[in-house]
């Protein structure tokens, strides 16, 4: 599950230089809270990543990559096995122009060039600083895609989001979560959009995708995944599933 509220950490290890490397972490490793000076590419080829910083926690499967701006203190955590690729690009070289994390979508071409750029980070010879080109260049072009579970300032809002975190498959509505909480139901639903830029089916969908996929990078069947995560039927989360992530949950872990 994971935090509700991220409390800062001013003490959070600083790694000035962003690393370029491949690495493997075993299901439920953590890379504990830091910084770069750089801006940072993150992606696993295989298992589910989680990237988290006070704001919230992005997640990102074997199709998505995270993109981490310089100086954001974050941390990670691996669901399933994670083979772990992470490219460092200086702080003046943000061909994303973003200064927010954000997951991206990975294409066959991008994941290539990222696995490819990551195997020999010492090498600097001409044909990898061009590989570096067309990697920049199919960033640019990737969509940025909403898998982001946000952290709650307020804390009437942080109650329902812990319940909810709690027990994916709980289908009570706003209205009744703000009964349970001592919470009108249109204060909720103003909440969420102020906090999160997004209505409350809309955030649940997320979080329930986000346990979804933790569950499946630990091989637990679809149709145990589609009941414990409050989805209907297991037709009903391989619809949503794959109208997020463009492929089906039985294929999961075989993409990875």
């Amino acid at each position: 599950m994971p935090n509700i509220r991220h409390s800062r950490a001013p003490a959070a290890r600083h790694t000035p230089e962003a690393p370029t490397r491949a690495q493997h972490l075993a299901a439920g490793d953590r890379i504990d809270a830091h910084r770069h000076d750089d801006h940072q590419i993150v992606y696993a080829g295989s298992g589910v990543l989680a990237v988290t910083t006070d704001a919230g926690t992005w997640f990102a499967p074997g199709t998505r990559a995270i993109w981490v701006p310089a100086g954001t203190v974050h941390a990670h955590r691996a669901h399933g096995r994670l083979d772990l690729h992470l490219v460092g690009l200086p702080a003046d070289d943000n061909p994303l122009g973003l200064d927010t994390p954000t997951v991206l979508a990975v294409g066959p071409l991008l994941r290539e060039l990222i696995l490819a750029y990551t195997r020999d980070p010492d090498d600097d010879g001409p044909e990898r600083r061009r590989l570096l080109g067309v990697l920049r260049d199919q960033l640019r072009a990737s969509p940025q895609q909403p898998l982001r579970l946000p952290a709650p300032n307020d804390p009437r809002l942080a109650a329902v989001c812990r319940i909810v975190h709690a027990d994916p498959a709980d289908t009570r509505t706003l209205a009744a979560l703000g009964a349970a909480t001592g919470v009108g139901e249109r204060t909720l639903s103003r909440l969420f959009r102020r906090e999160f830029g997004m209505t409350f089916p809309q955030w649940r969908t997320q979080s329930r995708l986000y346990h979804a996929l933790r569950m499946l990078a630990d091989d637990t069947p679809v149709t145990t995944v589609a009941h414990r995560c409050g989805w209907s039927s297991a037709s009903a989360f391989i619809d949503v599933f794959h109208r997020a992530f463009g492929y089906t949950p039985g294929t999961h872990n075989r993409r990875s």
